[in-house]
């Protein structure tokens, strides 16, 4: 069983949840097995027949990356429900799912097998853990398509707001991320929100999402929802396919350590508040202001002195996505922080460094083509750079020692003489 979920940067006990384990052969009788670790069962089987597994897992924490179950409804995290054969992750894998009697809606990433009912399929088990399932009584809300693409939000207990002012504002959102790379690599895709307080996790083809109706009682409420909305929807291009090296393919046994999370994360910060602004659900002055919300929290900070942005990345693992709390705290930074204020200062270098005639939009399509479409790979760190620099048509080594050590950041929007050419003003800051 993995040992944690792609997205969710912490290790999980899945497998300490795994209760009244039991194996079958083909004839049904029962077969002796081990753990011969914290996670991983070894079934013996002489007559290397068919193996039935039977098993219950323990899903009693509301979470985003725990599976949860009651009475009224079921949130399947896979990483924590299914196991997988040892070599075979690249293996298919059909899901059958058996609804409760009141419960008449499935809302998942994955793709339903034609003519069986309540069955889905994934072509190998790292489809199926990046694919959420939610079964209950369900709302969908009216869902549109781009490009014949559709689009479907589904939800548990939505309860009350203006759902079609909500759905017309996620479909600006979303067609301005789609405009920044140019292409739309699903043939759907699902937002699924499993209600209040639970966090939000990004999909290939959906993401999971905490989701209140009160949150949307207030306009700072709604543009709140609808910059966290972005961002996980931003991720199926920057992590997803858009990926540090290490990102892909997954080893489930153990964490998958990079320090380049501060692309992943802190750079897709950046793109919700551009987003936000280029759907025309940010003012200038509220574009401004989330930056000054990054500036602040990161000044404040004493771990500043301590961490650079490339070891917050590594070590999130054990210090938690916004750093530790308690003891060490002050010598930790928080990527969700620095990240968005130095992809702020590096689109500014590229803008200024070509008249703005490039930003930072199109080092994120360079890296599509060439490292998702092309080399079918995830970039390392170097890559990143050089793309960044190949955009720029200069170095950049000034905007990356900010990532790289604990270089104090030059805020000012004008460079030193001589450093950076003169420009316009950077289309971030415009209406455009």
């Amino acid at each position: 069983m993995p040992v944690w979920m792609p997205g969710y940067y912490q290790l999980m006990n899945y497998a300490g949840a795994v209760e009244h384990f039991h194996a079958f052969d083909d004839k049904g009788r029962e077969l002796d097995w081990k753990k011969t670790d914290a996670s991983t069962w070894q079934v013996s089987n002489k007559d290397a027949g068919t193996v039935t597994l039977s098993y219950d897992v323990k899903a009693a924490t509301q979470f985003v990356a725990n599976p949860f179950l009651d009475d009224t409804h079921a949130y399947i995290a896979p990483a924590g429900l299914f196991l997988y054969i040892e070599g075979l992750i690249d293996h298919p894998v059909t899901v059958k799912l058996k609804p409760a009697p009141k419960w008449d809606r499935i809302a998942t990433g994955l793709d339903p097998v034609t003519g069986r009912e309540h069955t889905f399929y994934a072509q190998d088990f790292d489809i199926l853990y990046d694919s959420p399932i939610l079964i209950g009584h369900l709302e969908e809300l009216p869902g549109f398509t781009i490009k014949g693409i559709p689009h479907r939000f589904i939800g548990f207990q939505l309860g009350s707001f203006d759902r079609q002012r909500f759905m017309d504002d996620l479909k600006k959102l979303v067609t301005k991320s789609i405009a920044v790379i140019g292409d739309i690599p699903y043939k759907h895709y699902t937002f699924l929100a499993i209600g209040p307080g639970r966090g939000g996790i990004e999909h290939l083809n959906s993401c999971t999402l905490s989701f209140e109706d009160k949150e949307l009682s207030t306009p700072a409420g709604w543009r709140n929802m609808m910059s966290f909305i972005t961002h996980e929807y931003f991720h199926h291009y920057n992590v997803k396919r858009i990926r540090p090296v290490e990102l892909g393919p997954f080893d489930y046994s153990k964490e998958a350590r990079t320090d380049l999370l501060w692309i992943s994360e802190g750079l897709t910060v950046y793109y919700e508040h551009l987003l936000m602004k280029r759907a025309g659900l940010f003012t200038k002055e509220e574009l401004l202001q989330a930056f000054q919300s990054d500036i602040a929290a990161f000044e404040n900070k004493k771990g500043r002195l301590f961490q650079s942005l490339a070891q917050a990345s590594y070590e999130t693992w054990s210090d938690g996505p916004f750093g530790r709390t308690g003891a060490g705290a002050d010598s930790t930074i928080s990527y969700y922080e620095k990240g968005p204020i130095v992809g702020l200062l590096l689109d500014l270098a590229i803008r200024n460094s070509t008249r703005d005639q490039r930003s930072l939009d199109d080092v994120m399509r360079l890296l599509y083509t060439t490292y998702y479409q092309q080399k079918k790979r995830g970039f390392s760190g170097a890559e990143f750079q050089q793309a960044c620099e190949t955009v720029a048509g200069r170095s950049l080594t000034g905007i990356f020692e900010y990532v790289y050590t604990v270089k104090p950041l030059d805020y000012p929007l004008t460079p030193p003489a001589g450093s950076w050419p003169d420009s316009p003003a950077p289309h971030g800051w415009s209406d455009n």
